[in-house]
């Protein structure tokens, strides 16, 4: 069930001549407001700055994004509306490189924008803002069926670790790793959530802690450097986190730190799960030495929310994600099941079954 004492993490107001509204999620946990995306410009800006994050809500919101950005066109001709959409897409891909599903979700607006040469512009937008809804509509079962099946992994009394967000504010409702805690917390299990406050920009901490806490689920956070003081203390017997890119091989883009946490589960005899829908695969890549790694501001390390922590003049790097390799993973949990052993051969059945049913 989604959380009821907040408003969703995006929603579409109206109709093609609507505008998409989110939460803020720069503002949490101390204020929650919504904002609106009246162009694309505004939604390029949202999800550039992290006001929305995770890669399945970077997916939708860009999906509701190109209708924004084609409303200006609703009434052009059909090459005016191509040109237009081709912008769009391409603009909107521009302003974060590592989410996959940001990748996937344009493709599939761009393939419906395109189709039927016989419609009116107003009627492709129509399909558009269609196709937006039913990837809001996909994402938020997804969720829901990522949690039941990752639920079996956790016994009641199981304490988790988890890394950066994938909860409900990350997806369209229910979230990726957390939506395996909501799904054992509902039917009952009793578990309990070890939160890394996730530096640079602390989305365990802001985001991570607020959303179990307002599901009910029994969590504490953590100093990212914790981690392997928690393991060692057998505090710990799973970690369960999100993905934003999947290879073929099963190598794993994440918020940076998580590669640390397999490393250190490994070490520990603890499994390390990872909670992504399908659309998150890229198995036009082989490994994880193919998926490019955003590089973000140093004053998200130097200044972080406006407090100066470092010299003036400190070098800086400051990668937003890293790889964890296939060989850490213990399984992959998807909408359609899990994913054990993790390798190509194993995904690739797993991701053809997924299209037979589809």
């Amino acid at each position: 069930m989604a959380t009821k004492t907040r408003p969703e993490t995006l929603q579409w107001l109206g109709e093609t001549d609507g505008c998409l509204r989110l939460i803020d999620q720069t503002l949490l946990p101390l204020e929650c407001r919504q904002i609106d995306c009246p162009d694309v410009t505004a939604v390029w800006e949202a999800i550039k700055q992290l006001r929305v994050r995770g890669a399945p809500a970077i997916g939708v919101a860009a999906a509701y994004g190109v209708c924004v950005g084609l409303q200006t066109s609703a009434n052009a001709d059909r090459a005016v509306f191509d040109e237009q959409l081709k912008k769009t897409t391409a603009y909107l891909a521009s302003s974060r490189p590592t989410a996959v599903n940001l990748f996937w979700a344009l493709e599939r607006m761009e393939r419906v924008g395109m189709h039927d040469a016989a419609r009116s512009s107003a009627e492709r937008l129509a399909a558009l803002l269609a196709e937006a809804r039913a990837i809001h509509e996909e994402d938020r079962a997804m969720c829901h069926a990522i949690g039941e099946h990752g639920a079996r992994l956790l016994a009641s009394g199981d304490s988790v670790l988890t890394h950066c967000n994938a909860g409900g504010l990350a997806t369209a409702e229910y979230g990726t790793a957390l939506s395996v805690f909501f799904k054992a917390h509902e039917q009952g299990k009793k578990i309990h959530v070890f939160v890394d406050e996730t530096r640079p920009l602390l989305q365990g901490a802001r985001l991570t802690a607020w959303e179990l806490m307002q599901h009910g689920v029994p969590a504490t956070l953590i100093c990212d450097s914790m981690a392997a003081q928690v393991m060692k203390e057998g505090r710990v017997q799973a970690v369960v986190t999100g993905a934003d890119r999947i290879a073929a091989n099963g190598d794993t883009a994440n918020k940076i730190g998580t590669d640390s946490l397999a490393v250190l589960a490994r070490a520990h005899g603890i499994p390390f799960y990872i909670a992504a829908p399908t659309s998150t695969f890229d198995t036009s890549i082989q490994s994880g030495e193919q998926i490019p790694i955003e590089q973000r501001q140093a004053e998200e390390i130097t200044c972080g929310f406006g407090k100066q922590t470092a010299p003036d003049g400190v070098a800086v790097y400051n990668p937003a994600f890293d790889v964890t390799p296939a060989e850490y993973i213990q399984a992959l949990i998807t909408e359609h099941g899990v994913i054990s052993p993790v390798n190509q051969k194993t995904i690739a059945l797993h991701l053809s079954l997924a299209g037979e049913q589809a």
